[in-house]
């Protein structure tokens, strides 16, 4: 088993790395990086034989792709939804930066030919979950970008969450055979979490990630006073992807669903 949290730094030119297909975390068999840019910067992208979505975290960008150009912004993570420009393999991009801006990078091995699409909050609302369960101290907002059924010509699910102050995701313990990396932020720079992987934990911190092995447990929490955010990007197995009720529950606390609090 290869390693299952990271706590990766930007370098110079503004990259950080987090998986890759052949360095610690190659179980997750995706590349996947995020980039700061400053105001003026331009980053090409072009992947042989990998399918690329483009996710913007922070900043105003302005995207190039084909003969489109679209120029869009979000203030944060917290405050307005995604952006994602999804292309198949082979395809030239450009992102420029028009003000200081941070985006997310995920790519996977895909020969599949398909349209490019960018995605807008729109396409990808924020829905609440697990409202008034377990003590309401597991409600967070979910939005899906890309899953099979949006996209079934993907091998990967690009999807965020946030996290209410104090509160659980991923709860009740699950586990699915496909494995899954989630990137943290958080609202303040001392915001903390703690994510569980099988039976390891980690403290969860602003630009950190884990790394999930098919079939492990992974539940997170965030400290109170604190909201997180978390990306979570899943590879769909040949045969077997991904599905929104792929999602096993550990049988140990199924009964939790009944219990009154």
């Amino acid at each position: 088993m290869g390693k299952l949290f990271g706590y990766p730094e930007f370098d110079a030119t503004g990259e950080e790395i987090l998986c890759t297909y052949d360095n610690d975390y190659s179980e997750m068999l995706m590349d996947v990086r995020v980039y700061r840019m400053k105001a003026g910067d331009e980053r090409k992208f072009c992947r042989a034989g990998e399918e690329t979505a483009i996710l913007l975290l922070s900043g105003k960008i302005t995207y190039k792709w084909n003969d489109n150009a679209e120029t869009v912004g979000r203030e944060s993570v917290f405050t307005e939804g995604p952006y994602a420009l999804h292309v198949c393999a082979d395809s030239d991009v450009a992102v420029k930066a028009e003000e200081d801006s941070e985006i997310l990078v995920q790519c996977t091995y895909n020969d599949e030919v398909f349209d490019a699409k960018l995605y807008v909050p729109e396409d990808a609302p924020w829905g609440y979950s697990c409202v008034g369960k377990f003590g309401n101290v597991a409600k967070r907002r979910v939005n899906t970008i890309i899953d099979k059924e949006i996209a079934p010509y993907s091998n990967m699910v690009l999807g965020e969450v946030l996290n209410d102050r104090g509160n659980w995701s991923g709860y009740l313990p699950h586990r699915h055979p496909q494995p899954e990396c989630y990137y943290f932020k958080f609202d303040r720079p001392e915001g903390f979490g703690a994510s569980f992987v099988g039976d390891e934990v980690f403290k969860s911190v602003d630009n950190s990630f884990s790394a999930i092995p098919g079939g492990a447990l992974h539940p997170q929490s965030v400290a109170p006073g604190f909201q997180m955010y978390t990306c979570w990007m899943i590879r769909h197995l040949d045969g077997d992807p991904w599905l929104q009720t792929t999602r096993n529950e550990d049988e140990k606390y199924i009964w939790l669903h009944e219990a009154e609090f």
